[in-house]
């Protein structure tokens, strides 16, 4: 196809043109390497054609007929009906189009149309055949057919034109994958598996041309993460020099023994923070593994090496925790902490300290705001990564010359997640909770038992203990009748615990307000909490034994995991009740999870595979990018096999891997997947 590469533009692809380009651009197609990569949702075998005559309702079916009669009818508000009689040596079937009226100039009869459409039942007029493409018969047409994605305005047989002309570009694709690569994990050529994908012979030809495409998106992005590693491992960063007396002296002086995991992590990253190499390492810890501490630990190397710290965490709530545990933790190590949330700006900086004067920074994203500069940041500390995007965390780092990185999450992160969302980062996993927590029994409770839910946390008030209670909004809504946190706090205050303190927390208070709330709670003048998810990420008050979670079916499972993390903070029998319908197979699986298990990471596999990837970050600032075809879920065994092999051509050919990065990333810029490596 002369004049036209790869980068070209689709509109300038024959039988384009502008109207037709801006439609394919809402599919994310805008050049003619996009076109050649824009593949089948699915296919037609027209060659397995179904008789007419053994048609059945709810069927989707191909069939082959002759016109036997045209019937073109207009409605009373112009709504036109075409029926068209087709027949075959088996019977006859009505196939009727709407809205279509420029087809009765097509249609003639003893014309010959393959239709694939969906077999329904008409009352009046039996079986009906519904249309959802079709062709006239030449003899040629009896193969697989491939079904794109469409959007409005767009044909499939348009599309499968445009898509044929596009493949006419395929030789000025090379095969960028090393031969030994494709000959040790029988992977095809590139250019047949595209050409099978678009138009496979037979469908026995989709498998082997899928899984090569799907390595290559996988091992492209691996190979980006893979070279990030290696280009940071090779830069100059702080080598902390860590006083061991004074960090065992801080170890011997905190009120509990750290868990075998805590050891373990916190080894794993003083060996880090001890190198002249940048330290980038995620903490996993489930809810209450003790993370804080560990985090703690480091910061305070740091600070004996005369550098500076920030953590920062995604809630002003999380803050002013993180602030206050902190604060007591080094009250006698003369170690500084200050507090930085955009509350605390809109205040017209109330806090007085700057930067310079704190060993510690405590904050939410205000941390990377222009304004907020530091000294010596030698660590950034992320808490809730998952919560921040890529940018984020990259602007936080930049205020510092060469900071070392430690990012941590109680969100348990399943395996192909991890290797995905952070496969640039080294692993920790705390997987061991602190001595004397009792497990959290969790129970269902129907509407129906609700009383007796009411009664059985009645008895735990009246022996001390406090109680949760979470809402999924803050005000009724007019579309989703749900239960709202202001309307529970005062029916449960009025009606249901009138003995007893109900207080109210949730997002729309002001900081002041949220704080007042959890200290009163904390110090026990509140015995009932009704909130918010706000509660969700960080806040402890080891008396409260108690959570009830109201409509459970609009929580995610990690979520309501979360939520239940909040209670079984000490060694008292703690309780989680999940309250509302489960009425959908889905919901059902969740309650089922949260029933079985109070392992995080095994609850974030079951939510994983139930929700996908992108419902269970819930955002895509976190950089999770989107294939094109690859699944991260179904195509956990390729994501393996390709993150080994590009790690290993990393090593041993680093200038094969840095080509092969360069030349594909400039081919597929723009697209979502190369979006996400920039």
């Amino acid at each position: 196809m002369p004049n036209v590469r790869l980068d070209t533009p689709v509109q300038y692809l024959k039988g384009v043109g502008p109207k037709l380009a801006q439609l394919l651009g809402k599919l994310g197609v805008q050049t003619i390497f996009d076109l050649i990569y824009f593949f089948p949702r699915d296919y037609e075998d027209r060659t397995k054609l179904k008789p007419i005559g053994d048609l059945r309702p709810a069927k989707l079916e191909v069939i082959c007929g002759e016109i036997i009669r045209v019937n073109a009818q207009t409605t009373r508000n112009r709504f036109s009906v075409i029926k068209v009689e087709l027949s075959d040596r088996t019977g006859s079937v009505q196939a009727v189009w709407f809205n279509q009226p420029y087809l009765t100039k097509l249609f003639r009869r003893g014309m010959k149309l393959i239709v694939s459409g969906k077999v329904e039942f008409s009352p009046f007029d039996g079986l009906q055949f519904v249309p959802r493409d079709f062709e006239i018969d030449t003899g040629a047409n009896l193969k697989i057919v491939p079904r794109y994605p469409l959007t409005e305005g767009l044909y499939p047989k348009k599309v499968r034109a445009i898509t044929e002309a596009a493949l006419g570009c395929l030789p000025q694709i090379v095969d960028f994958l090393p031969v030994v690569i494709r000959q040790k994990l029988n992977l095809i050529d590139l250019l047949l598996a595209i050409t099978n994908l678009h138009y496979p012979k037979k469908l026995t030809d989709l498998d082997p041309a899928r899984r090569r495409l799907i390595f290559d998106e996988f091992f492209l992005f691996q190979l980006a993460l893979g070279l990030e590693q290696q280009a940071r491992s090779k830069k100059t960063g702080i080598a902390f020099n860590p006083d061991q007396l004074k960090l065992n002296k801080f170890i011997g002086s905190l009120p509990f023994v750290l868990t075998a995991a805590q050891q373990r992590v916190t080894a794993e990253i003083l060996a880090d923070m001890k190198q002249a190499k940048v330290m980038n390492r995620l903490v996993q810890g489930d809810v209450g593994s003790g993370k804080t501490i560990v985090a703690a630990m480091a910061a305070y190397v740091a600070v004996l090496a005369g550098y500076q710290v920030a953590l920062m965490v995604p809630t002003e709530i999380l803050a002013g925790q993180h602030f206050r545990q902190l604060t007591e933790l080094f009250k006698p190590y003369q170690v500084k902490i200050g507090l930085l949330t955009g509350a605390i700006n809109r205040q017209k900086k109330a806090n007085k300290e700057k930067p310079a004067k704190v060993d510690i920074f405590v904050g939410t994203h205000a941390l990377i705001q222009g304004q907020v500069e530091f000294e010596r940041l030698g660590l950034v500390i992320i808490d809730e990564q998952h919560r921040f995007g890529v940018l984020q965390r990259a602007t936080l780092v930049k205020k510092g010359l060469v900071p070392d990185v430690l990012v941590m999450t109680a969100t348990p992160i399943p395996r192909s997640l991890a290797l995905t969302l952070y496969g640039d980062l080294d692993r920790s996993i705390i997987d061991e909770l602190p001595p004397g927590r009792t497990p959290i029994k969790t129970h269902y409770v129907p509407e129906s038992k609700r009383a007796d839910a009411y009664k059985f946390i009645r008895e735990r008030l009246k022996a001390g203990n406090q109680v949760y209670i979470v809402c999924p909004l803050v005000e009724e809504s007019e579309k989703i009748d749900l239960k709202a946190a202001m309307d529970e706090a005062t029916r449960l205050q009025k009606e249901v615990f009138p003995e007893f303190k109900v207080g109210l927390l949730h997002g729309r208070l002001k900081n002041e307000q949220k704080d007042q709330v959890m200290r009163d709670f904390a110090a026990g003048q509140v015995q009932v909490l009704v909130s918010t998810t706000v509660i969700e990420v960080g806040i402890d008050v080891p008396n409260a034994t108690i959570i009830i979670v109201e409509h459970t079916e609009r929580f995610g499972l990690a979520q309501l995991h979360q939520l239940r993390g909040r209670i079984g903070r000490g060694a008292k029998e703690s309780f989680c009740f999940l309250m509302g319908t489960t009425k959908t197979e889905e919901a059902k699986a969740r309650i089922k999870a949260l029933l079985d298990s109070n392992d995080g990471f095994q609850i974030a596999e079951v939510d994983f595979k139930l929700r996908g990837p992108g419902d269970y970050i819930g955002t895509r600032q976190s950089g999770l990018p989107m294939f094109r075809l690859a699944d991260i879920i179904t195509d956990e065994a390729i994501l393996r096999e390709a993150r080994e092999a590009a790690l290993t051509l990393i090593k041993e050919d680093l200038n094969c891997a840095r080509n092969i990065w360069h030349s594909q990333r400039e081919k597929i810029k723009g697209s979502v997947t190369s979006a996400a490596l920039n």
